[in-house]
């Protein structure tokens, strides 16, 4: 446990070296009136914080800088308390899902110049909101399928004969009736498709129809949103060309992505993994601040900032969690309506 003055110092090494990205020395500390603390005095408290592992000495003549133990404690015990400082406003009224991630992510971005990133609700969460079936051509039909949160799937299904268009409207029509309202991955979906009490042709005909429900949720990959990757690569310096390949693959895979964003999605509040707290790679010379959204008792995604171990953690932490209130919001009226 650190005396209240190493906390001040402390304190004081990790503001001044997110403001200046430089190591702080004894002398400027010891300028600092607030310390009542002369040079010496210093000058041992920041060898002590350094052999508590809080602090590292880059160059023997050169001041400290923090690690990420140091980051660790300062987030853990020192952060300050929330002004209001920095606000959020997405407007994401009137907007589809795909909408309100996209402008949530470009926002997170442009209000922070971090890499952010957004995971979408998974498309099993959605339900079934309005179905046509379309005759492109007499033997040619495409079904489309409206989700609740505003998402369009399309499939197109070939028949060795021309479809009846009467079929064709009563299958548009049954569908409605009985699909509406039903999620992408219920399994009550399978019974209106395959019941017993319909004509032998018109259950036919819906079992050709049938993987365009069926099969939909099984098929689709969950959306990320990401932007802000030419913000962090100028404005962080990378310590090697590696760190920067690294970095551009993981966004490319959507898998390490996922994987990554799912250690937040349960999450009561906003988690920081602070370099190499990450167990990505890719991850360990810069820090994440993510949070959950969702409805109440059920999480559907994620909302994260990235950016370098020295950056402004009260503010991100803020625009963090306020995005994801914003979401939460937004997805609880989707799925209500």
């Amino acid at each position: 446990m650190l005396t209240p003055r190493q906390e001040d110092i402390l304190r004081k090494v990790v503001i001044a070296h997110q403001a200046t990205e430089q190591p702080v020395g004894s002398k400027t500390l010891a300028a600092d009136p607030e310390l009542q603390a002369g040079p010496s005095t210093v000058r041992n408290e920041l060898a002590l914080l350094e052999e508590h592992g809080l602090l590292a000495h880059p160059h023997t003549s050169a001041g400290r800088v923090p690690t990420d133990a140091g980051y660790r404690y300062f987030v853990d015990r020192l952060l300050p308390a929330p002004t209001g400082g920095r606000t959020l406003e997405l407007s994401l009224t009137r907007r589809e899902v795909d909408e309100a991630m996209r402008a949530t992510t470009e926002t997170l971005s442009q209000v922070t110049n971090l890499l952010a990133i957004v995971s979408a609700p998974p498309l099993d969460t959605a339900t079934i909101r309005h179905i046509e079936v379309l005759a492109l051509q007499p033997q040619i039909l495409m079904v489309v399928v409206i989700t609740s949160t505003g998402g369009v799937s399309k499939r197109v299904l070939t028949f060795h004969e021309p479809v009846d268009s009467g079929l064709a409207a009563w299958a548009a029509a049954y569908l409605n009736e009985e699909l509406v309202g039903l999620g992408l991955g219920a399994r009550m979906l399978h019974k209106p498709l395959a019941d017993p009490t319909l004509p032998p042709t018109e259950r036919a005909f819906l079992d050709r129809l049938g993987p365009a429900f069926t099969e939909l949720a099984a098929t689709a990959e969950d959306s990320l949103y990401v932007d802000g990757a030419g913000r962090l690569l100028s404005e962080h310096r990378f310590q090697d060309l590696s760190q920067i390949n690294d970095l551009m693959h993981m966004l490319e895979r959507r898998v390490t992505l996922l994987e990554m964003l799912r250690t937040a999605i349960g999450e009561r509040d906003v988690l920081v993994r602070i370099g190499a707290e990450n167990e990505t790679p890719a991850l360990r010379s810069l820090a994440m601040v993510s949070s959950g959204y969702g409805l109440p008792l059920r999480p559907l995604g994620t909302v994260s900032l990235i950016g370098p171990v020295a950056m402004d953690y009260a503010a991100t932490i803020g625009v963090v969690r306020e995005a994801a209130h914003q979401l939460s919001r937004f997805v609880e009226d989707v799925y209500e309506a």
